[in-house]
Order: C-alpha cells, then sequence, then structure tokens
C-alpha cells in the first residue's frame, strides 16, 4: 500500500510541477514596470490619466509624486538618488530650469497636428527636451454679484486692475510658490520691460487684498467673497470646486495662452516606460481626457480644440517677441525674491501708499512744490529694488537660485538683505513725501471707494 501510494504521487509529481509553472507563468507575464512621474497637478487631474494609462499597459504601474512646482523641481534636481522618470507641470521656466540643470533627456516630438506657436508662445521646447500637451489661458475670475455690491466695473484687461476704484479688492498667488503666477508676472515683465513691468506690479500691489498660500485658493477667495477679483489661470478658476459659486472667468484682449508640459528626466529608470505615457497624453484618447469637466485643459490637438481658442488677431501680451522661457529660468529666483519683499511683505504699505497718492491726486492740487513731491513719491513707489542695468550685473548663480531653497549661500543672503534696505529705503522716502505734501494743504479728502 505505501508502495502504491509513492507511486501515485511520483506520477502526479510532473503533473503538480507543471500545475504550479501553469500558475507562475501568468504572474510573470502580468509583472509591472514602476513609472514614477513627479507632479504639480492635482489628484483630479492625474488620476484618470494615471487609470487609463495603466488599463491601456498592464505591464506597467504608475507612481505619483506630487508636490507644487518650486518643491516639485526641488525634488528632481536635490534628491537625484530618488526614482524619477516623468517631470508633468504648467509652469515652461520650471523645465527651463530642470534643462539647464541638465536633469531633462531629449525627447522627440509627437505628431499632434499643433502649430510651433500660439499666441507668440512655443508649444514645444525648440531644443527638443519638453513638450506641449495642453493650452491654458490666463484672466480674472471675479464674482458679478460681489462686483455690484461693491459697485465695481467689471474689469477687461491688465491696466485696469490698476486703478484705484479696486483697492482692497484683488487676490493673487505668490509667484514663489505658484509656477503659473510666476508665468504670469514674467510676461508682465516681459512685454512692458523691467522698470514699467515692476511699476505695474506695485500699483498691483496696492490694490490687493491677499496673496494666496496656493494657486487654488485665488478662485476659492472669490467664490467666498473675501476679494472681488482674481488674478488666475482658466483651469483653476473653472474648477467644479466653484460650480456653485457663481464666479465668471474671463479672458482679456491681452491675454497669455500657454502649454503645459511634459518631460522625460535624464536620470529615468524605465525610459521605455516614459516614452510609452508621453505617447498616451498626446494621443487622441489622452488629449479627450483633458477635455473632461475634472481636468478641463485645452488641448494641444487642432482637432479637439476647434472654439475653445480665441483668434490671434487682437491684442495680447507677447506680441512683440515672444516669451522667453530662457530669460525666466536664469532670473527665476531673483523675480521671485523681489516679489516677495516688494509686494508680497509690502502689501499693507503698498496699500496705504497707493491710496494716499490717488486720494492726493483727485484733490487736484495746483501748488507746484507739492506736485513735485507728489510726482517723486509716485515715482519711488513705481521703482523696483534694482534696475535693469544692475539686475544684469547680478551673478546668474543668485538669479537662478530657488528662494525658499533649503540651504542660501552667504552671497545669496547678502542680496537678499541689500534688496530688502533697497525697497525700504524707497518707501520710506516716498511717505515722507506724501506726508508732506497732505501737510502742505492741511487734512486729505478720502474718497469712499479708497476707505
Amino acid at each position: 500500500m505505501t508502495r502504491f501510494r509513492f507511486d501515485i504521487v511520483a506520477a502526479l509529481l510532473p503533473l503538480i510541477t507543471l500545475g504550479f509553472m501553469a500558475f507562475a507563468g501568468p504572474a510573470r507575464a502580468v509583472e509591472k514596470q514602476e513609472l514614477v512621474v513627479v507632479t504639480s497637478y492635482p489628484p483630479s487631474f492625474f488620476e484618470p490619466f494615471r487609470a487609463a494609462f495603466e488599463r491601456a499597459n498592464a505591464d506597467m504601474r504608475v507612481t505619483i509624486v506630487q508636490r507644487n512646482t518650486a518643491s516639485a523641481s526641488r525634488f528632481v534636481i536635490e534628491k537625484a538618488d530618488v526614482p524619477a522618470d516623468i517631470f508633468w507641470a504648467s509652469a515652461a521656466d520650471a523645465f527651463e530650469l530642470l534643462k539647464r540643470n541638465g536633469s531633462l533627456r531629449p525627447i522627440a516630438p509627437r505628431n499632434t497636428g499643433a502649430p510651433d506657436h500660439v499666441f507668440g508662445y512655443p508649444v514645444n521646447d525648440p531644443q527638443g527636451y519638453y513638450l506641449g500637451f495642453a493650452l491654458s489661458g490666463y484672466g480674472f475670475v471675479y464674482n458679478p454679484a460681489h462686483l455690484a455690491r461693491s459697485k465695481l466695473p467689471v474689469p477687461e484687461d491688465w491696466q485696469d486692475l490698476l486703478n484705484p476704484v479696486y483697492s482692497g479688492q484683488i487676490g493673487i498667488t505668490t509667484p514663489s510658490r505658484s509656477g503659473t503666477t510666476h508665468l504670469i508676472v514674467e510676461a508682465l515683465l516681459q512685454t512692458y520691460g523691467w522698470e514699467k513691468g515692476w511699476a505695474m506690479l506695485s500699483q498691483l500691489g496696492g490694490n490687493l487684498s491677499t496673496v494666496t498660500a496656493r494657486s487654488f485658493g485665488v478662485a476659492s477667495g472669490v467664490a467666498q467673497r473675501r476679494f472681488s477679483i482674481g488674478i488666475t489661470i482658466d483651469f483653476l478658476a473653472t474648477s467644479p470646486d466653484f460650480a456653485g459659486a457663481g464666479n465668471v472667468f474671463v479672458l482679456p484682449p491681452d491675454t497669455v495662452f500657454v502649454p503645459a508640459s511634459i518631460g522625460i528626466l535624464s536620470r529615468a529608470r524605465n525610459v521605455p516606460g516614459a516614452e510609452r505615457f508621453v505617447d498616451f497624453v498626446l494621443s487622441e484618447a489622452g488629449q479627450k481626457l483633458l477635455l473632461s469637466p475634472a481636468i478641463a485643459r485645452i488641448p494641444v490637438n487642432p482637432a479637439l480644440n476647434s472654439g475653445l481658442l480665441p483668434q490671434e488677431d487682437g491684442e495680447r501680451l507677447l506680441k512683440s517677441g515672444g516669451f522667453d522661457a530662457a530669460l525666466s529660468a536664469r532670473r527665476y529666483g531673483l523675480v521671485n525674491l523681489i516679489f516677495d519683499d516688494y509686494i508680497v511683505r509690502r502689501r499693507a504699505t503698498l496699500a496705504r501708499l497707493w491710496k494716499r497718492a490717488a486720494d492726493l491726486e483727485a484733490m487736484n492740487i495746483e501748488d507746484a512744490q507739492r506736485l513735485s513731491m507728489l510726482a517723486r513719491a509716485r515715482r519711488l513707489l513705481r521703482q523696483p529694488p534694482l534696475s535693469a542695468s544692475e539686475v544684469a550685473n547680478v551673478a546668474e548663480a543668485l538669479q537662478g537660485e530657488w528662494p525658499r531653497g533649503v540651504a542660501r549661500s552667504p552671497a545669496h543672503a547678502e542680496l537678499a538683505s541689500r534688496l530688502r534696505a533697497l525697497i525700504e529705503q524707497n518707501l520710506n522716502e516716498a511717505e515722507q513725501l506724501l506726508s508732506s505734501a497732505a501737510r502742505s494743504g492741511g487734512p486729505v479728502n478720502l474718497h469712499p471707494w479708497r476707505q
């Protein structure tokens, strides 16, 4: 009996082995390759792409590293030993920073039918390191009921936002925390020039109600009636989260349409998988995902964006020479540092001083000395701490350094200290001039909309 059982087991052993092999075979066949995507997009954006890509590619598993643009870029640059294959974000200058750092590998364009430029902005990196996959326009989000209650007009262009009637009515995000905001700041600087651009940003600073910590907070603040107008990008303004708030988003005639981009990192461990992911994002199926209400982006594929883009024959920012992403990347840290110290930290001071200047101007002063003091004060309020020629003499390493980086060099600390001192000096002198101009004519009559 024992021998019989032994013979049975011996006879069945090959079959048992084949059975285990049959189970093991499929397990090996579906063994998944990991693809790591570093992105600034929220889950509502990337989850539909991840799910659709994994359904179409059963051998792939996508891991997402989600951070804001500045943090995501630092992660790529500073965490070189951590697996990462793809960088996926809206801010073109973040891609330029990574390209200059050697963190991106060349990538071949896909045949989407997209033009080379949209509203003066290149869709793909001309040097071939990242590709545009979606388009977004910058404009204003506002709440009609809130504007009507404050008896305020709807702004139509960027210059309108400088009108003193909007004092305390505008929200924006700081560009050091938001790559999308940094891009609109750079667009203004590149369109109007360094000095005039900062003069506009200073006047805008005088009208700010708040500077939000996140890009999402701008449309949220308008929806909650914390301020009347927000400067933002279309997909944030039209988020389903604000569907019932009554918010309205408008593109000014001089809008900026910029591509959101995707690139493969030079340290990528799964290059074939990364190429397949890029293929999917730029495929018809991937481009159609952008049109879903939860994502609400404009595809670069012209067959899918018909009717979603305005005509290009009107006025626009970047109308002279297009957007120089390399310039933006080269001075990224310096622009953010100035904006934080000049606009964000001095917001209350700018509001007070621009308010006083507007009130004095409304008095129709005729005294030449007082008019001279008022004009000098306005020049100081509009003056950036460094002129364009002085910026050219700042070391490139200091211009491009991230102002929120973990480690700052002594040279960077010295530059930051010098900028703060110059800003304080200009604003203190402007305040003294405005006070003198006001005293010469007695008390200043404040306008109701300015209180």
